[in-house]
């Protein structure tokens, strides 16, 4: 805020006060203008469903930049205004697989699915590469899983989902 801005609003007039209680009032203004995280007054109420079907690389890098993705847009929209889906297929379905031993990436799952974030597995995948849900995928629930990753994806965009690809 700048001096004019000061002088007009009154705030000016409070320098005498302690330097620290001038600090809080000129914070306080700035974050009742300000948007903060999950300000639902810009984003409003949102379904998305992120597509997930690549190879995460080592150490699963492009996995957790796109988790990070996912977790940069709840911070921005709030848990509470969001209705979020990840769909995974093809080397996709590697970002549970390699959850398994990965703890940063179990980190990531466990604190997505913590705000309601829902992961849908392709059957077809799974059948195709021999995967045992139970076994070789991180915390998968058999109504995780979907019959056709790509007919989910379609699925959703008919039901209002927008389409994110990290």
């Amino acid at each position: 805020m700048s001096r004019d801005n000061l002088a007009r609003t009154g705030l000016l007039a409070l320098g005498f006060l302690a330097p620290g209680f001038l600090a809080i009032v000129l914070a306080l203004a700035a974050v009742g203008t300000g948007a903060t995280a999950g300000d639902n007054g810009r984003y409003g109420k949102q379904k998305v469903v992120y597509h997930i079907n690549e190879d995460g690389g080592e150490a699963s890098k492009a996995h957790l930049r796109a988790l990070n993705n996912i977790q940069n847009h709840i911070n921005a929209v709030g848990a509470e205004n969001m209705e979020l889906k990840i769909v995974l297929h093809g080397d996709g379905v590697n970002v549970l697989k390699d959850a398994v031993s990965n703890l940063r990436l179990q980190g990531q799952v466990v604190n997505l699915k913590d705000q309601k974030v829902s992961f849908a597995i392709c059957n077809n995948t799974l059948v195709q590469r021999k995967i045992d849900y139970q076994k070789d995928l991180f915390e998968v629930d058999k109504a995780d899983i979907v019959p056709s990753g790509v007919a989910e994806l379609s699925h959703l965009q008919q039901q209002g989902y927008t389409y994110v690809k990290p």
